[in-house]
């Protein structure tokens, strides 16, 4: 198979989805209503609650959730075979991810910008709310804890990232300037924010940061670490326009241009694919492809993570409801395009099929590091780039969707912390609520030693844990529509798939850890387990009791939503 076949198949596949299916999502299922009053605007307070322009929204939406993920699970999940994963990432972006994203930004936008937690609560239940705050939880903790490793080891082994990832910073600040208070013109802002980012990279490849060791007492390992997560606190306490939303867009914009790059070195080179479509000599260990592959590639089809960035941060800065089609659902595609590109370089940026077996000598084998050399090969071929920049600009591009995650899900953690709270009727101010998120996280990331590797130690549920709260916020969906008299079938058949495959990973994992005597993964599996199934269960009561006619009083009700 050509990869250049394969690439145009799948972006015209996603496009089209954007174009047809998105479209009648917004008008037939969400309804999605431009004169409705969005909580950007009623409860507008220029920190979290700030009306945006939808192509600002759009980048901060997809860089907040496109993080190592979508380019760490295709790669590996090839390791199977690139057909299943190409096609789990295709169909999963237009029928699972994009209607997922969407619905549960439309969610929470039609009750005040709240997040999927507390809708539960509302629409399930407070054991429901309770036990999905737990879910939500572990996930973040999961998502900031493992990505700050990620981070900090791609800052080691690729200096020439240093530059321009903390540079970014720098530029993000500006931009939020620029657009917020100077009122510069939104194009030549995101022209000048590009020219400024691509200048930082060529000039991070030429002087390339290695750390002294010790610096400052510490490792370059703990300094990095100590350092991402300072900035992560720093960012989750500041108004969203500030750095968070100018960062995130302006690093979206410059992402998708770094895609444009790798999609046109297809376009230019066209390189083989050398791994199988389907590999039927998986190496020694493998699990099996059901259901392991929905829950390897998660982020690259659906994810949970993106349903708590829609309700948590993107659902308070919604200008138009109609918005939500385009920061929701392109978002997605966004990210399935990554995934797309991931696969197309860990099995076409390799000269021949062994150089790939090479790689792959085991699951959990290729990932990022065969993203950014077969990406690189690629990037060498087609636009004759040297390949020690084509690494910097792949490396990059992996840090900054990394690095915009972990900030993300920073001030997620925090509002979790702070809606915990609630329950326990504690009131929790923004600086307490993220001294406590940070201080878990880092305690969990240093657990193992200063080098980090803690963050790392409850990776291996982050799969079916994010695909669970997938289904469980598609369960929240399912029963609004439900209420609203709207034909929930776009929504259940997705729930169906994502609930019945993540649940059969998570007792898979349980014979797993058991085996290895992992205990700590054995008791969260359980936890996970044990929550996913009550909650799941008080969901389906709950559609049960929407069936016979429970109004919704909780939002503003409009012409077109009631009809």
């Amino acid at each position: 198979m050509n990869s250049l076949v394969l690439a145009v198949i799948g972006i015209a596949l996603m496009i089209a989805g954007y174009l047809l299916y998105s479209k009648f999502l917004a008008k037939k299922v969400y309804r999605l209503d431009p004169a409705f009053t969005t909580p950007a605007h009623e409860l507008n307070d220029g920190v979290d609650y700030v009306p945006t322009n939808k192509f600002v929204l759009w980048g901060h939406h997809f860089t907040s959730v496109a993080g190592a993920a979508p380019i760490v699970g295709p790669a590996v999940a090839v390791i199977w075979g690139w057909l299943p994963a190409v096609l789990w990432v295709t169909i999963g972006t237009i029928f699972f991810a994009g209607m997922h994203d969407m619905g549960a930004l439309w969610a929470s936008q039609r009750h005040k910008g709240q997040s999927m937690g507390m809708l539960s609560g509302k629409y399930i239940g407070p054991r429901g709310r309770a036990l999905f705050l737990v879910v939500i939880f572990l996930l973040l903790l999961m998502v900031v804890a493992a990505f700050a490793v990620v981070i900090k080891n791609l800052l080691i082994s690729t200096p020439s990232s240093v530059i321009p990832v903390w540079g970014a910073i720098l530029v993000a600040l500006v931009i939020g300037q620029m657009i917020y208070r100077w009122k510069i013109n939104l194009l030549l802002t995101t022209i000048i924010g590009v020219v400024a980012l691509y200048a930082l990279i060529i000039v991070g490849d030429a002087n390339p940061v290695v750390l002294p060791d010790p610096i400052l007492g510490m490792t370059p390992a703990t300094f990095w670490i100590v350092a991402l997560f300072v900035y992560a606190g720093i960012a989750s306490l500041l108004p969203v326009w500030v750095l968070l939303q100018p960062r995130d867009y302006i690093n979206g914009v410059q992402l998708f241009i770094g895609l444009g790059i790798l999609f046109g070195s297809v376009l230019l080179s066209a390189p083989a694919i050398v791994a199988p479509a389907i590999n039927h000599n998986v190496p020694e260990g493998t699990p099996p492809l059901v259901p392991l592959l929905f829950v390897t590639i998660a982020c690259g089809a659906i994810s949970g993570f993106h349903g708590m960035v829609s309700s948590g941060t993107s659902a308070k800065q919604l200008d138009k409801e109609t918005d939500a089609r385009f920061v929701g659902y392109f978002g997605a595609v966004g990210e399935g395009l990554l995934a797309l590109g991931a696969i197309i370089a860990a099995t076409a940026g390799y000269r021949t099929l062994a150089d790939w077996e090479a790689v792959y000598t085991a699951f959990n084998e290729g990932g990022v590091a065969a993203f950014v050399e077969g990406g690189g090969n690629i990037l060498n071929a087609g636009l004759g780039i040297p390949l020690g920049l084509s690494a910097t600009i792949l490396a990059t591009m992996a840090v900054l969707f990394a690095a915009t995650t972990m900030d993300t899900g920073m001030r997620l953690l925090r509002f979790v912390v702070q809606e915990a709270g609630e329950l326990a009727r504690v009131k929790i101010g923004g600086t307490v609520g993220t001294l406590i998120a940070l201080v878990i996280a880092v305690g969990l990331v240093f657990s193992l030693g200063a080098d980090g590797e803690g963050g790392m130690l409850i990776w291996p549920l982050f799969g079916t844990t994010n695909q669970l709260l997938a289904s469980l916020t598609l369960s929240v969906i399912a029963v609004i529509l439900l209420r609203k008299r709207i034909n929930p079938l776009p929504v259940m058949i997705p729930l169906a798939v994502v609930m019945v495959m993540s649940i059969y990973a998570l007792i898979i994992q349980l014979g797993t850890f058991y085996a290895e005597q992992n205990w700590l993964l054995l008791v969260l599996d359980v936890i996970i387990l044990i929550a996913s199934l009550w909650v799941a269960l008080e969901a389906f009561i709950a559609m049960g009791k929407a069936r016979r006619g429970v109004d919704d009083d909780a939002e503003q009700p409009t012409a077109s939503v009631e009809g």
